[in-house]
């Protein structure tokens, strides 16, 4: 992730089955929406030391997972009350989950390794040693895989989630940012220094492609509409970039807000989503797999530029903060105590 505030960011998209017709577009016959109806319906104080990074919702638990530096809050994702915390996550900066084997998984940037903690305990079941800097990380499903995307190895390693054995590494020649798992046994991850997206194979650990996204330049954020085979890519310039999954063609380049650090795909609706320090979360809709229109841009919080949605109630969940204005000579200033909230955006 992006150092922006202290440790800013999450994560990737779930498998959702999506039932159409053979040839056909399910939502083409829909215009887009005037207006999406997102709006801010709570901000929920959660207070604490320390910055942040990943957002990561696991719909089907009801769970929230926060990076906060040290360790992860998790709250009741339909409540928004905290239900528990894992300890010990030096520099942690994201969150996945195996269900089918009961446990979750950070990445801990300071500390360069990954803990396991069992799903229903939080409690910790030890850690695996990754290269320099884990932190992206996702779980694949197909290959029954955790990647962790090392920024300064400029690699990935693929951990078994069953023993947590290391597998192996995949060299990126880059800083990774965000990754994404296709349901079909390939990972697909941003690099940073080169704006390129890697193609992998979750199994084999080979590169299959790598894709220039010009114009898009420093891409953060990755999601992936898994039925018709689209990346969406957010970078730096205020550019979304939408790939073709198979061919690695940027097929429409919509505007997005300033800052973008996520990017997520509401498959239900066709909406795509960046989250952006500026304080805005822009929406666009899927008119069909290489069409996309910008609904709007909704009003959120500065500094809310990550996020994790929750595709059961369709709420979108933004970490926050309030800042003192920066000291000269500093980049920005020091976030003021006790601020930290989650921003959360619904209809």
């Amino acid at each position: 992730m992006r150092k922006s505030f202290t440790l800013l960011r999450i994560v990737g998209s779930l498998p959702v089955a999506i039932l159409f017709c053979a040839g056909s577009f399910s939502r083409a016959a829909t215009p887009s929406p005037a207006a999406s109806g997102y709006h801010v319906i709570k901000t929920v104080p959660v207070g604490g030391e320390g910055g942040w990074d990943y957002v990561y919702v696991d719909g089907d638990a009801r769970r929230v997972y926060i990076s906060r530096g040290t360790h992860v809050v998790v709250l009741d994702a339909d409540s928004y009350a905290v239900v528990g915390d894992i300890p010990d996550t030096h520099g942690v900066h994201g969150i996945a989950v195996a269900s089918e084997v009961g446990r979750g998984f950070t990445s801990n940037g300071r500390s360069n390794d990954v803990t396991i903690f069992d799903l229903q305990t939080l409690k910790s079941l030890g850690t695996v040693k990754t290269d320099a800097n884990p932190d992206a990380i996702i779980y694949d499903s197909v290959s029954k895989r955790v990647f962790t995307f090392n920024g300064r190895g400029k690699n990935a390693t693929a951990i078994s989630a069953a023993d947590g054995t290391v597998a192996g590494t995949i060299d990126l020649r880059g800083k990774p940012e965000f990754a994404v798992a296709d349901g079909k046994g390939t990972v697909y991850v941003n690099n940073e220094d080169t704006s390129e997206l890697h193609h992998l194979d979750a199994q084999s650990l080979k590169e299959l492609h790598h894709w220039p996204l010009a114009p898009c330049k420093s891409p953060s954020g990755l999601s992936m509409d898994l039925a018709h085979r689209r990346l969406f890519s957010v970078c730096d310039d205020k550019v979304m970039a939408v790939v073709n999954a198979d061919t690695g063609k940027v097929v429409a380049t919509p505007a997005i807000c300033d800052g973008p650090d996520a990017s997520a795909f509401e498959p239900s609706t066709g909406y795509v989503f960046a989250s952006c320090g500026d304080g805005n979360l822009t929406v666009i809709h899927e008119d069909s797999p290489d069409k996309y229109t910008v609904v709007e841009n909704v009003a959120t919080k500065k500094s809310a530029r990550t996020m994790g949605l929750d595709l059961k109630t369709h709420n979108i969940f933004l970490p926050a903060a309030d800042f003192d204005p920066p000291a000269p000579g500093e980049r920005r200033g020091k976030m003021k105590p006790g601020s930290f909230v989650i921003v959360v955006v619904g209809k």
